[in-house]
Formats: C-alpha cells, structure tokens, sequence
C-alpha cells in the first residue's frame, strides 16, 4: 500500500467512484503516454515545433487529469456527506416522536450545529426520511391486515383477496399494485410450508 496520505485517499476515492468518473480518468493517462512518446519521438530529431506543441499537450494533459481528480474528490465528499447524514438524521427522526419537518430539523441542528450551513439538505433530507417511514408503516399495516383477510379466506384467489381488501379498507385503494404483490407474496409463503 503506498506511504503517502493522498495517494491512499485519492485510491479509495477512486475505487468508491462511480464508473463514469473511472472511465472519465482514463482517456488523459492514454493522451499523455502518447505525448511523452511524441516528445521523445521529437527530442530523438531535433524538432523544436512538435517539442513546444507537444509539450502543451502534456502539459493541457496534466491540468486536465488533476481536474478530474478534483471532481471526483468533490464527487466522493458530497455522496459521503449525504450518507453520513441521512444516518444521522434517520436515527434523530427514530427518537423523536413528532413528525413536524420544521421542528426536526431545529432541534437536529441544535444537537449537531455542525450542519448549521446545510439547513436546505437537512430539510429535503428529513422530509424523504419521513416519507420512507410512512411508507414502511402503511405496508407493515398492509401486510398485518392482509394476513388476517388471508387466514378467514383460505379458499379464496388472489383477485377476490384484493378486491375485499380493498372493499373494506378503501383508504388503501391507490396501493393496489402493493396489495397484489403482498398477497401472492403471502399466499405464496403459506402454500410453501404445507
């Protein structure tokens, strides 16, 4: 493993990078191996215009590679930014109660005034971790009232099964496609262990 700090960092960044970013850092290396041929190609003949214009490149190369790497570096930083946190921030949502986004995202910021600057991703953030959560309820409560609408309906098919689910329970009529799959997911599972 190599000694030096930044060329570890710049190492894991790159292997944690997209593959757009990988390949974006290709095409430079390849330009400037066939620059430094064409210097030493010219060096060889003694010809001082393709040495200057050469050397341009290589140096145009040179900008263009630490460029990328600067991109990918800002790139990897963001994404890490963004994870570390919705991680954060899901688990100060698990402990709290309430469900007011302006007030989470206060009391967030009061507990890590770190994140003072970031105010707007914290709320955008906040709010997605809150649809999530809503979204992972309602299909826990699916799933619940599902096996009970199962288990009184044995003989029944998945269509019928759907149908009165959605009959009794209109609330839940737009998660339809949900209450489908959940069903023969279900009925699946309790054909599998007789």
């Amino acid at each position: 493993m190599p000694r030096s700090g930044r060329l570890r960092t710049f190492i894991r960044e790159y292997s944690e990078s997209p593959r757009t970013d990988k390949l974006s850092f290709i095409p430079p290396f390849l330009i400037l191996i066939l620059e430094i041929i064409l210097i030493l190609h010219a060096l060889a003949i003694n010809e001082v215009y393709v040495i200057i214009l050469t050397a341009t490149l290589v140096i145009i190369s040179i900008v263009e590679m630490i460029l990328v790497s600067l991109e990918m570096h800002e790139h990897y930083q963001s994404s890490n930014f963004d994870r570390r946190l919705t991680i954060r921030l899901d688990d100060f949502v698990i402990d709290r109660k309430g469900k007011n986004v302006k007030k989470i995202v206060s009391d967030f910021i009061d507990q890590h005034p770190e994140y003072t600057t970031n105010r707007n991703e914290i709320y955008h953030t906040t709010c997605q971790i809150l649809e999530t959560h809503k979204e992972e309820a309602i299909e826990k409560e699916i799933t619940n009232k599902l096996n009970k609408l199962i288990k009184k309906r044995r003989k029944a098919n998945v269509d019928e099964i759907v149908e009165t689910f959605v009959k009794k329970f209109p609330k839940y009529k737009r998660y339809r496609t949900e209450i489908y799959e959940k069903t023969c997911q279900i009925m699946g599972n309790s054909t599998n262990k007789k």
